[in-house]
Parts: structure tokens; C-alpha cells; sequence
């Protein structure tokens, strides 16, 4: 349109559209000012200067994330951090403090506040897989934050903050469409895991654009002062120079550092680490209760069959561990409730063929289970749980065995809910509130081992104990974490003269793993399962021996072997002193860590 079309189609748009001025507000204005009403109220005036004075910017160094954050009150160490993250480091950073200390709530603050302030809009998060829910969750809830977890290819692209698994990512089609888009922040956790540059990890994570780039590891350097090079690298390239530069100025061994108060200043500009001896805070204590349970005379027949029978496949393959591993689980089972083995043993029976002798034998165990009226470790949880008298949770590893306890504390007027895999997001968060606020007790199988905190709650039953000691701690730190106000009470159910008390000596009194700290545990049993996992170990000891006092001898082998990794650990550690001094400096003045070294003299 023409700038003469323009102005006589504005001109008949208006040509009958009557304008006046409207001075009514004037005049009402003037008649409130001449009553001293509150137009001109000194009080009101002041009221009002307040509250914009409460928004002003005073400071850059000052978080304005702290007044978006009604869900959370964080500690004073990591709003230090996120502090510190923004004004010295400008959003590079590995964020190194000890396990247990709130890395991802400190990661959480750091992004807020680079939102609130409009730094970054587009986010990359990848953490291990069996926490991607618990990230997701924990930014929404906590932070406010609109974090997704990666489920298909489209929402890489569609959503700004995107929670997934490093595997997910790096694996095609994924990794094309990873590498073409440019984060403004990316966050990893569980960084240690980048150490070696050769790995597809360090390179994918390398090729990766990004500005900014948070790492949490709660152990950036282990035995080689060359995997701190690579992490720091990663996050800074040149902060601390090229390899040979870096070797030169900073390395006498691979343990051993040189001119380390400027390899601590060096460090301080880019790694942030706090100590649970700096008293941030104080964890409760683990109570630990093992409880032994004698079974009925009919659950012991059911239990010495399923023996007999696994014994006998293991005689048959001339003993093949692997050909008859899954076989193990059915005595397991029959420790936990006559229901998870009927379900295995009906699923044994169909897909042995018709003709094959063994489906008489199968057949024979299962006309046993109908003999079993009652579950002396449900009727134990009951009591267990009239006694507490307040929330707490029960571990099964069976979904069938869930199932009975459900109901069977339902039948005795006892609230309880599931919780397990299978269940979508919206299902498993439905099942946190009704535990927190209305029922007693939550039911769960291993997937309530991972990416659920549980704080509120500090009783804790396994009903069966998993063999991998991991997972028994993973269940564990659902309760035992920062923001238990309680010590915690864990009570280990186990049948006497059966596989589960095995397990559970080898568990509490050969490898002690009650009482060893979750980064210690890991180390040991990475080192151990190099040999054969520990799995395998327990299956053979229990299949190929002969009598109980066999199986103990064996047991006590077990566990010496075990010891002697953990001395090797311990060792190690030892040997990398001088590394975990340099790291534990990092941000201390030279007075503050020469103190500290002197106090760590033995």
C-alpha cells in the first residue's frame, strides 16, 4: 500500500470516530490531595519506596536465584559455590566435593541463577542413566527448573534443558544431532568417568560445543595426576598449560606433584571442592539390626527341594556355573515368598520340553508350594513394622513377593504402597506423595534403589538382600543422605540355614560394607569383579560344596580375598597421599593447607 492509500484509509477509519479529553482523573486526583488522603500518605510513600528498594541489583556477586526457590533452602557451603562459580570461575568449573555434600544441589543453584539472569536458554545435562529421572526431578521440584529426560530424537532439538545418559547421547542417530547444536551450558556428573582422552567419552564430550561447563566428580584425580590434567583440560583447555609443560612444571611421579602451591592456585581457579571435615555438615548414624528367621518345617521342605534340584543341573553340566547361574535365583526366591518362586517355577515348567524328565521334578516342587500357608518373614515385617510405629520402607527384589506383602498388610490394616520399575514418572511421583502424607509404608522393589530421596523416612527393612553390596548400598542412600535429621535404622531379614544367611555374613561380618563409605565400596568391588564378578564367587562356593562347614571355609576365603583387595585400595591411597592433599588445598590459603598437611602427618 502507497503512503497516500495509507493516510486516506486512516483518515476514513477515524472520520467518524468522535474523540474528547477526559479529565475526570484530574479532578478526582486534586479532591484526594486537598483531603490528605492516601495519595499522599507519607506512610504509604515509604511503604512503596521499600519495595522497590528490595529489588534492586546492590550486588553482581549477590544470587538472585535465592528468592525463586521457595522449595528449598540450601546450605551455606553451596550457595558459597554457586557464588563462587559465577564471579571467579564465569561458569567453568569442577565441582569435586566429597560424597554426600549436595554437588547436584549446587549444580541446580548455578543454573537457576544463570537463567534468572538470562545467560543461557539452551542445556545439555547427562548423568548416569539410573539417575536422569532423578535429575529431572529434582529441577523441577526443587529448582523450578523445566528439565526434560531424553525420549526421543525430536526433543533435543524441541526442549531447552534436556536431562539424559551419556550412552544415549554419544550412540547414533543421537550424537549427529548433539554435535550440531550449541549449548550454552553444559553439565556432566559423575565426571571422573572422562579421565582417560582416548576414551569415546572424553572425545564426544570434546567435540561438543559449548560456553559454558560444569563437571561434578567427587574424585577428579585418583592414582594419576594425568587424569586431572584431562578433566581440567577438558573443562579449560590451557588452564594449566600442553602436556609436556604441564609434566614439566607439575609432575615428579604419577602420585607425586611438584611445586604444588602453584598447582594448588592453578586448581583453585577452576575446581571447587568441600570436605565433610570442614563441618558443613554431620551425618546421622547407621543402626544396623540383622534379624534370623527360622523357617516353617513346610518352607524348609520347599527350600532343601529347589536346593537339590539346582545342585543336581549343576552336577549335570559338569559344573558349568554360567548354565545354571539363573537357576541360583530359585532358591533366593524361596527365602522371599513361596509366590516369586511359584511364578519362576511355572515359567521353568512350560519352556521345558514335554517329553524332558526334569518337568516331573518341577512339577514336584511346585505341588510342594501348596502345602505353604503362611511367610515367616511377612509375619516378622509385621511385627517390625507395629513396633516402629512410623514410616518405613521395605525392599523386596521381587515383584511377586511385592505383591503378597501388599496385600498381606492390607488384609492386617497397614498402609502401604508400591513402588517399582515398570510405573511411568507420573505413577512413581502419585506413590512419594501418598507415602509422604498418608501411608505407613512403601513396598519396593530395586528400582526404589535408585532416584528417590527419601529423608522423611529413617526405618528401612530388606525383606531380601540383593548379592552385589552396591545395590544394598544404593538402597541405603534412599534414606541415609543429606537433610536426615534421624540415624537410621536398617533391619536385614535372613533364614537360617539357607543361602540368605550366607549372604548375609559375607555381607556384614567378612566384607563389613555397613560400615565402609560408598566411594571406598565401589573402588573395592571394581578391582574385585575384575576377577570374576562377585556373583559368580557366592554361586560356586554355594553350588559345589559339600556340607555348611564347606561353604563357611569358603566363605572365609571369600571374604580374606576381598580384605586383600581392600588393602591393595588402601594401599593405593596411601601411595596417593601427597595427591589427595593437593586436592583437599584446593581454595585453602598456603597457611590454611600447610596446617592441614602437618595434621595429616602420621
Amino acid at each position: 500500500m502507497q503512503p497516500t492509500e495509507r493516510k486516506e484509509h486512516v483518515r476514513q477509519l477515524t472520520e467518524h470516530v468522535q474523540m474528547h479529553l477526559e479529565r475526570n482523573w484530574f479532578e478526582e486526583l486534586h479532591a484526594r490531595s486537598m483531603r490528605g488522603s492516601p495519595w499522599d500518605s507519607w506512610a504509604m510513600y515509604k511503604l512503596a519506596y521499600e519495595a522497590e528498594h528490595s529489588r534492586l541489583i546492590h550486588s553482581f556477586d549477590e544470587l538472585q536465584c535465592m528468592s525463586h526457590l521457595p522449595n528449598l533452602v540450601p546450605m551455606d557451603h553451596q550457595i558459597d559455590t554457586a557464588k563462587k562459580v559465577l564471579t571467579e570461575m564465569r561458569g567453568r568449573a569442577i565441582l569435586a566435593d566429597e560424597v554426600g555434600l549436595g554437588k547436584t544441589i549446587e549444580a541446580g543453584l548455578i543454573l537457576k541463577e544463570y537463567l534468572i539472569r538470562g545467560l543461557i536458554r539452551k542445556v545439555l545435562i547427562l548423568v548416569p542413566a539410573s539417575l536422569v529421572l532423578q535429575w529431572v526431578r529434582e529441577l523441577n521440584q526443587k529448582f523450578g527448573i523445566p528439565a526434560v529426560a531424553q525420549k526421543k530424537e525430536y526433543m533435543w532439538a524441541q526442549n531447552d534443558i534436556v536431562v539424559a545418559s551419556m550412552d544415549t547421547a554419544k550412540r547414533d542417530p543421537h550424537r549427529e544431532i548433539v554435535l550440531g547444536i550449541e549449548y550454552d551450558m553444559l553439565v556432566i556428573d559423575e565426571a571422573h568417568k572422562l579421565k582417560n582422552k582416548k576414551t569415546t567419552n572424553y572425545q564426544f564430550i570434546n567435540e561438543l560445543r559449548k560456553k559454558y561447563c560444569l563437571l561434578l566428580t567427587a574424585t577428579p584425580v585418583q592414582n594419576d595426576l594425568k587424569e586431572l590434567y584431562n578433566l581440567i583440560t577438558l573443562l579449560k583447555p590451557g588452564q594449566l598449560g600442553g602436556q609436556n609443560s604441564f609434566q614439566a612444571n607439575f609432575v615428579v611421579d604419577k602420585r607425586i606433584p611438584k611445586n604444588e602451591d602453584q598447582l594448588q592456585y592453578e586448581l583453585s581457579k577452576v575446581m571447587i571442592r568441600n570436605r565433610r571435615s570442614d563441618g558443613h555438615v554431620n551425618f546421622t548414624k547407621r543402626i544396623v539390626r540383622n534379624i534370623p528367621l527360622k523357617l516353617s518345617p513346610d518352607e524348609q521342605a520347599l527350600y532343601d527341594g529347589v536346593t537339590d534340584f539346582v545342585k543336581g543341573r549343576y552336577e549335570e553340566s559338569g559344573g558349568d556355573i554360567g548354565s545354571v547361574l539363573s537357576l541360583v535365583t530359585l532358591q533366593r526366591e524361596v527365602c522371599s515368598s513361596r509366590d516369586a518362586v511359584f511364578i519362576t517355577l511355572v515359567n521353568l515348567f512350560k519352556k521345558t520340553p514335554e517329553d524332558s524328565p526334569l518337568r516331573t521334578r518341577i512339577w514336584e516342587l511346585v505341588e510342594l508350594i501348596r502345602g505353604i500357608k503362611a511367610n515367616t518373614k511377612a509375619e516378622k515385617t509385621m511385627e517390625l513394622v507395629r513396633d516402629i510405629g512410623d514410616k518405613v520402607i521395605i525392599f523386596t527384589e521381587y515383584r511377586a513377593s511385592q505383591e503378597y506383602l501388599l496385600q498381606y498388610l492390607k488384609d492386617h490394616k497397614i498402609t502401604a504402597v508400591p513402588y517399582r520399575g515398570g510405573m511411568n514418572r507420573g505413577k512413581k511421583d502419585w506413590m512419594m506423595d501418598l507415602f509422604r502424607n498418608r501411608a505407613q509404608v512403601l513396598v519396593a522393589t530395586e528400582a526404589g534403589g535408585e532416584g528417590i530421596n527419601l529423608q522423611f523416612c529413617h526405618h528401612m527393612i530388606n525383606f531380601d538382600l540383593p548379592w552385589n553390596p552396591m545395590r544394598v548400598e544404593q538402597r541405603i542412600g534412599r534414606v541415609h543422605r543429606l537433610g536426615q535429621m534421624e540415624d537410621v535404622r536398617i533391619y536385614n531379614l535372613s533364614t537360617e540355614g539357607t543361602i540368605e544367611e550366607y549372604i548375609l555374613s559375607l555381607l556384614h561380618e567378612k566384607i563389613n560394607m555397613f560400615e565402609l563409605v560408598i566411594g571406598e565400596l565401589d573402588t573395592i568391588l571394581e578391582r574385585f569383579d575384575k576377577k570374576a564378578s562377585l556373583e559368580t564367587h557366592l554361586a560356586k562356593v554355594l553350588l559345589s560344596s559339600k556340607s555348611s562347614e564347606e561353604i563357611r571355609r569358603e566363605l572365609d576365603d571369600l571374604g580374606r580375598s576381598f580384605t586383600t583387595v581392600r588393602s591393595e585400595v588402601e594401599q593405593e591411597a596411601q601411595g596417593s597421599m601427597r595427591l589427595q592433599n593437593l586436592l583437599n588445598a584446593v581454595g585453602q590459603t598456603p597457611a590454611e593447607a600447610h596446617r592441614r598437611n602437618e595434621e595429616l602427618q602420621p
